[in-house]
């Protein structure tokens, strides 16, 4: 695990991009986990500018995003799809057939999951996995449970993430409960995990998550035993950390 202290959220999303271009310069054909919510807006930005300046194209690249909301189409703006397109996708060279989220209008949820699950194979593994961290622990929309999930799956949403995510929408009644995840099991097989946090109100969850018990109590917790995990985060993520540790 190597976590590398940075003084704010700009600088935290810089140092992010810096590592997805240099990985994507090294390999074309990098397959990026990407994750959604307000922590990668930034690095999205920074890798958007990076290829307006020449340093790299990421026309052979493919993604694969974490989530998807049950019940939202494409066209919808609190999808997580436009929310890709509006952040992103939009603004860099990537293949449109390259990018890929579970699809939220599949009335056949099992099959949904077994259709993600089967794409993910196909490409797998993940190059370089970009997470945030929820504020009860959950990374992709993996929430607080007594198990892990392995593969794709259908997740009740817990009522802190229904309250984080209520920012999106109009109406706290809005906010979808259920969405699509991916499970543990293609983020802990990633080649190499990038974890960004920001933020004080962050700061007890990422202590737990990488300091405290393996729980799926904590989801995140599950990244310790990730092999090549880099962590980036504001010391303001970072003020339950004795100081020097990093």
């Amino acid at each position: 695990m190597k976590i590398i202290a940075v003084s704010n959220y700009d600088e935290m999303s810089r140092q992010a991009a810096e590592l997805v271009v240099d990985q994507v310069k090294k390999k074309p054909t990098t397959l990026l986990g990407l994750a959604t919510g307000g922590t990668p807006v930034g690095t999205y930005t920074k890798m958007a500018e990076a290829q307006l300046r020449g340093e790299v194209t990421y026309a052979q690249c493919r993604s694969v995003n974490l989530d998807e909301y049950m019940g939202l189409g494409p066209e919808n703006p609190a999808s997580y799809r436009y929310f890709m397109q509006d952040k992103l996708f939009n603004h860099i060279d990537i293949l449109p057939e390259n990018t890929h989220l579970p699809s939220g209008t599949n009335p056949d949820a099992a099959g949904e999951c077994a259709r993600y699950d089967a794409l993910i194979d196909s490409l797998a593994p993940i190059d370089l996995q970009i997470l945030g961290l929820g504020h009860n622990g959950h990374i992709a929309f993996n929430e607080p449970d007594d198990h892990f999930v392995a593969g794709t799956h259908v997740v009740d949403l817990g009522e802190a993430t229904i309250d984080a995510n209520q920012r999106f929408f109009d109406r706290r009644e809005d906010v979808p409960r259920q969405a699509f995840t991916m499970g543990m099991a293609p983020i802990l097989q990633a080649e190499h995990v990038l974890l960004l946090v920001s933020g004080e109100e962050k700061a007890d969850i990422l202590h737990q998550s990488l300091t405290g018990p393996i729980t799926p109590q904590v989801p995140g917790s599950i990244l310790q035993l990730h092999g090549n995990l880099t962590v980036i985060a504001d010391k303001a993520a970072l003020s339950k950390f004795p100081i020097g540790s990093f």
